[in-house]
């Protein structure tokens, strides 16, 4: 973590942890779909829908925890944070053959994972000097929560099943309670963005027009993790055929679709770290409306291959899609006042993650309704609105 001090290091120690299993959390249910259907009886419209009250938690909570963050501090929340999520994965381990109760427990993991953006985000706008270079190290971990939650999910439900998984996932959530101890006991109040604020009413405006784009990119980013371990599972039957017949038949399609989602997850860490690198460089709007304009010619593509070519262009997808998460986290800090940090990370994931988690009914409507090929379709849609979005953006806010 070169161009940081030793306390900016202690923090990323424990925000890095808290965005590796903000994510690790979310991404847990996605790689049990299949299995559940099966264990559940339901179809896997059905199964999605035990998830939304989690992802929608998970999102519409971030502005009161970004307002308490403001009032008490983060550090509390952020212990929080890890005490209710292992809470709701030891319950739904208990609950995981009861769709009402698994979708109550799944409820619990998202209330209390909803404590991590607001508050750990804000850490590290308020607290580091180079504040894109921060967000581009905390992304990468975040990233690895995305990456290894498939593979480790994959692996634990192939040896033990749904339940040992979110028994695992309870363990990991009560270890960052320990990596808390690195904390350091009292922020310095220095560095960070001040959040310029020469021109009020322009500034008002692009936080305005970002809060838009922003949502349209929490329904693309939502839409895309939910169902891409189903839908690799489903497409790329020539990879699974390949892979078993090199190693002798013992693996499963739900395994090898995991270890799938898992490597793009991986090469997306590189996006976040290149997309903290653009915005520590170059100018922070461009960079956002290039990263996100790649992802449309290649979510559509999705939909019309399978195999090796679909693993291909979802990783160019996922590279920038996740890519640019520096970059808008850097804008966030931008245009708001660094007093008010942890509320705007807070109004950001209300609309990410909060009308974000439509996705979740969206992509289960349009599966029942057109078809898994489809989504993807309507995702490239949603892009092409948020790149419209963004040059707004451009044009509007100030220099």
């Amino acid at each position: 973590m070169g161009g940081l001090d030793a306390r900016e290091k202690r923090i990323l120690l424990s925000t890095c942890y808290g965005h590796f299993m903000s994510h690790f959390n979310m991404l847990v249910f996605p790689a049990v779909v299949i299995p559940l259907t099966g264990a559940l009886g339901m179809d896997m419209g059905a199964v999605l829908r035990l998830s939304f009250w989690m992802y929608l938690l998970f999102g519409v909570t971030a502005l009161p925890w970004g307002l308490a963050a403001d009032r008490w501090g983060a550090r509390p929340l952020m212990r929080l944070f890890y005490i209710g999520t292992s809470a709701g994965a030891f319950a739904a381990a208990f609950w995981i053959d009861h769709p009402v109760g698994l979708s109550l427990s799944l409820a619990v993991i998202g209330l209390f994972a909803g404590i991590y953006h607001p508050a750990g985000l804000g850490i590290v706008a308020k607290e580091i000097r180079r504040v894109s270079l921060g967000m581009g190290y905390n992304g990468m971990f975040g990233n690895l929560g995305l990456a290894t939650a498939p593979l480790i999910t994959g692996l634990v439900n192939w040896v033990w099943g749904p339940q040992a998984a979110y028994l695992a996932l309870g363990l990991m959530n009560l270890t960052g309670l320990g990596l808390m101890g690195f904390f350091p006991e009292s922020p310095s109040g220095e560095g960070g963005s001040g959040g310029a604020s020469k021109n009020a009413s322009g500034v008002l405006r692009a936080f305005l027009i970002l809060l838009v784009a922003m949502m349209l990119g929490g329904i693309a980013y939502r839409g895309a993790t939910v169902i891409t371990p189903a839908y690799f599972e489903l497409k790329n039957g020539e990879v699974f055929q390949g892979l078993s017949s090199l190693l002798g038949g013992r693996l499963s399609e739900n395994l090898v679709a995991t270890a799938s989602v898992s490597f793009i997850y991986l090469v997306g860490m590189i996006g976040q770290f290149t997309g903290g690198k653009v915005a520590d460089r170059f100018e922070l709007k461009r960079g956002y409306l290039v990263f996100h304009l790649v992802t449309i010619p290649a979510a559509f593509l999705m939909a019309v291959v399978a195999n090796v070519p679909l693993l291909l262009i979802a990783t160019v997808y996922f590279f920038f899609l996740l890519g640019m998460q520096p970059i808008e986290n850097t804008l966030v800090a931008r245009y708001t006042p660094r007093r008010l940090r942890h509320s705007a990370f807070g109004t950001k994931f209300i609309l990410t993650f909060g009308v974000g988690s439509l996705a979740v009914m969206m992509v289960g409507a349009i599966e029942n309704s057109w078809g898994i090929d489809w989504v993807f379709p309507v995702l490239g849609m949603v892009s092409v609105a948020l790149v419209t979005t963004i040059v707004f953006l451009i044009r509007f806010a100030p220099k």
